[in-house]
């Protein structure tokens, strides 16, 4: 016999599940002495945001659903924000979460919250297991709605009383989702669409992509000289070295891109949803039905025509399709050297702007000096587009951003991102307001020995916003301004690396140091508040609108 807390740890071994991410309550109690010496790393954490998202960033990495632990009511609360990510960027994932005892459910006991209701619209499926003997089952069903299909997140409640029930039962067996493949009449209707256009584009995005998918789509498209775009923050699934490769058509892309994508008269979009960044507002294609044919191929069947009526639909993963596709031969060469040119002018010089430290002097560095396969992680901000646009992403698994968008990402991503890849370069960038949500994660990182570099990128303001509020209500600042901490002297505080770079020409020796320090690092980079984007100034906007 054994705890029901127990069991759970059994199940997750039996999952492959190397570590969790959590912050302890006295909910899961019975769970936490099951992972006393089971072989299951606990990451403790130090808010439960933070956990999340570090389980989140953990399922796009492995493919398989990162797993946290956090107590009942603020606890659950406070993670919510890593399962609307794991919701909006289609990632496997697991979040158990401490429930109150079974007879008092429904009293408003202590921190009582009704998990189904409250997770019901940003997890793919919330459950309360109320009985011991169900745990192999639910846990196991659990994985299987996390992975297959559109991928997400899933929500397990924990009752406490539930957890010292005692069992003698055993895991279930390792839950592996199969690939979802197409018929060859379809794979043959495809390939015919592709032989009779004259301006195609493969546009790729979601998740479900495997080692596989990706071979056969460089393959594929580079072989028949098709062009391929990448959809918002997923520019690493194709490597833009291609010369196939014409860009992200994500938030304020290229132009010319954007063009390109209106003037095609076949567009594959593959395990993409196409949602309101890439479709630039909604406004890109027509909707319901667009004036180009449109082959849209999805893993989970819900997806297909929920938007975009598609000339065909094609239920599948990327490498299921990829296989079926690569059976007929389209016997016709395409190209794109126009859109290719437009692409390398747009991500190639970095433009100069105002003040003493400029962007362009942090990106051309890290252009020079890190390796293709460096990992990068960021939150949300104006910031980051620096290194989503001028950065050429070689590598499927170099790069961990929000689709969703949401402001924190970057750091936790950072300690993911470190657990599973021990000796590769990482670097997280990172707003002065995006870091200061989960900066408090930096204590996580050096409690796991966890080395990387943190870029601050300190402006004083909410930048993104104040760019939206100049061009909208221009010259009436409110609510963007913020006082900053000394950032090298936080990293200093934890017995880390902390530099400030203040001074042109300061941030190339700064970085290099962090980078060889034995430690976690923060660079703190001040640069000018006027220069919010690579192409915007707040006078600039202020002037446009006069």
């Amino acid at each position: 016999m054994k705890l029901a807390g127990h069991l759970i740890v059994d199940c997750l071994k039996a999952q492959g599940v190397k570590r969790v991410f959590s912050v302890p309550g006295e909910s899961f109690l019975a769970v936490l002495d099951g992972l006393h010496q089971s072989g299951i790393d606990n990451v403790v954490c130090r808010q439960e945001g933070g956990a999340a998202m570090m389980a989140e960033a953990t399922g796009k990495i492995t493919g398989r659903p990162g797993v946290a632990f956090v107590t009942r009511g603020p606890g659950a609360t406070n993670a919510s924000a890593g399962v609307h990510i794991a919701k909006q960027d289609s990632t496997p994932m697991i979040l158990f979460v401490g429930q109150i005892g079974r007879r008092m459910r429904g009293r408003e006991a202590f921190q009582e919250v009704d998990y189904r209701s409250m997770f019901a619209d940003v997890a793919k499926w919330v459950e309360e297991i109320d009985h011991a003997d169900r745990i192999p089952e639910i846990i196991n069903h659990a994985w299987h709605v996390a992975m297959s299909g559109r991928p997400g997140p899933v929500v397990l409640a924990l009752p406490e009383d539930m957890l010292r029930d005692e069992v003698d039962l055993r895991a279930g067996p390792r839950v592996e989702v199969a690939e979802v493949g197409i018929a060859d009449a379809v794979a043959r209707q495809c390939a015919g669409m592709i032989e009779t256009s004259h301006r195609p584009i493969f546009i790729l995005g979601g998740s479900r992509w495997s080692d596989a998918a990706r071979a056969s789509v460089a393959d594929y498209t580079s072989r028949l000289g098709i062009p391929v775009a990448t959809t918002f923050r997923r520019q690493y699934l194709y490597d833009n070295a291609k010369e196939n490769y014409i860009g992200e058509i994500g938030l304020a892309p290229n132009p010319e891109l954007r063009k390109r994508v209106e003037r095609a008269d076949l567009l594959v979009i593959l395990g993409a949803r196409f949602s309101e960044n890439p479709s630039q507002g909604f406004e890109l294609l027509g909707i319901p039905e667009h004036g180009a044919k449109l082959i849209h191929v999805h893993p989970g069947a819900e997806e297909v025509g929920r938007i975009y009526t598609p000339t065909l639909g094609v239920n599948a993963t990327p490498e299921g399709f990829l296989e079926g596709l690569q059976k007929f031969t389209v016997g016709k060469h395409f190209t794109c050297k126009a859109e290719r040119a437009s692409f390398e002018a747009w991500t190639g010089d970095v433009p100069k702007v105002p003040g003493p430290v400029e962007m362009g002097e942090v990106v051309n560095h890290l252009r020079d000096t890190l390796p293709a396969d460096a990992i990068f992680t960021n939150g949300a901000g104006n910031y980051a587009i620096w290194m989503q646009r001028f950065w050429r992403w070689r590598h499927a698994d170099s790069y961990l951003g929000p689709v969703s968008g949401s402001m924190g990402y970057g750091l936790p991503a950072a300690i993911a991102a470190r657990m599973e890849h021990r000796e590769r370069p990482i670097v997280c960038l990172a707003g002065d307001g995006c870091f200061q949500m989960s900066m408090q994660e930096f204590g996580t990182a050096m409690q796991q020995r966890a080395k990387f570099v943190v870029i601050v990128v300190d402006n004083g303001i909410y930048g993104t916003i104040r760019m939206h509020q100049e061009r909208e209500y221009p010259e009436r600042v409110s609510g963007t301004a913020m006082r900053n901490p000394d950032f090298a002297a936080l990293a200093q505080a934890y017995g880390a690396h902390g530099e400030t770079v203040d001074a042109a020409g300061a941030f190339g020796p700064a970085f290099d140091r962090a980078m060889g320090a034995e430690t976690a690092a923060i660079v703190h980079v001040k640069v000018n508040p006027e220069a919010l984007s690579p192409s915007q100034t707040i006078e600039g906007l202020r002037a446009a609108a006069r």
